[in-house]
């Protein structure tokens, strides 16, 4: 008899997240994770970008992709290559997260829920921010409301800001991942370079710092990345579609613009664990946000 052991095959798959802005699909992914994968702000829109957030655990990995939010307005070039990354994240995908918010539905989420009816993987339900209703008992119609509007493989409540019920999103992605070998490496917990993650840490605290529309019509450009010194010297330009965003960029004398990158410079040097020199400039590219080439330009 031998006595080698069988190895248990491993799983691995992809898991798309997607739904409207503002449902917590990038706080979900960083929570499942355990990494700041995406930037987060209260703000809708956040997410531009299709990024992937690994998974690893013994014997399986699942590659979360955290998608913009759909949504019903295309105004601009930007809104309409935002959705059209969303819908293009579902190619390749093993199982999709439907996320919607506990007790909310608007014509966001039926128009995201559209865009699923063709699809013929797995579409599972996830209901966030439950922490928000207090009562759990007052989340079972809402559950029952939405679980009614297409056929689910599974619906599961979570609150991914108090990491509540994410072992049983898991477990159920996992038993819908196929066998095979890892798709990355099992120390990487994001398909994003160091050089896309600076360009988000900045614009994420932009778009904290700054209100209303200017932090939608801003984009960041990575002109220098590099890692050869004591310390990683990174300038940024941050782009705007108008010269009087640029004085709100700066700020009287220079407070806000120094007041980004100093938030800025304090999260990657807690991210890269490493001393970083980050050096910001402004400038002004007339309506970007409603060239088609333009937002493809600066990256999105």
């Amino acid at each position: 008899m031998s006595d080698i052991e069988p190895t248990t095959p491993s799983r691995s798959g992809m898991v798309a997240l997607v739904g409207r802005p503002n449902v917590g699909k990038s706080t979900l992914v960083n929570a499942l994770v355990g990494e700041k994968v995406s930037i987060v702000t209260p703000k809708p829109q956040t997410t531009r970008h299709r990024i992937i957030g690994v998974l690893t655990t013994p014997g399986l990995q699942i590659a979360l992709v955290d998608t913009p939010g759909l949504h019903t307005s295309q105004k601009t070039a930007l809104n309409r290559v935002m959705n059209e990354t969303a819908v293009s994240s579902l190619s390749g995908i093993d199982v999709v997260l439907f996320i919607v918010e506990a007790g909310q539905w608007r014509a966001d989420d039926a128009a995201a829920l559209v865009r699923l009816e063709k699809l013929r993987m797995p579409v599972g339900l996830v209901i966030n921010k439950t922490d928000r209703t207090p009562n759990k008992r007052e989340l079972l119609p809402f559950m029952e409301e939405m679980a009614a509007k297409r056929h689910f493989e599974f619906v599961v409540p979570v609150s991914a800001m108090k990491r509540d019920n994410l072992d049983g999103l898991i477990a159920e992605c996992a038993s819908r991942m196929p066998e095979g070998p890892f798709l990355f490496p099992d120390d990487e917990y994001t398909d994003r370079t160091m050089r896309f993650i600076a360009a988000e840490t900045v614009r994420e605290k932009l778009t904290m710092f700054l209100q209303q529309e200017l932090p939608y019509s801003a984009a960041i450009e990575i002109e220098r990345f590099d890692t050869s010194g004591e310390q990683i010297e990174i300038h940024a330009c941050i782009w705007v579609s108008r010269a009087n965003h640029k004085a709100m960029v700066i700020g009287r004398g220079g407070q806000m613009l120094k007041k980004i990158g100093r938030a800025a410079r304090l999260d990657l040097v807690s991210r890269l664990d490493h001393r970083v020199d980050l050096r910001l400039w402004v400038k002004v590219r007339e309506n970007w946000i409603d060239s088609e080439a333009s937002v493809r330009d600066l990256g999105h």
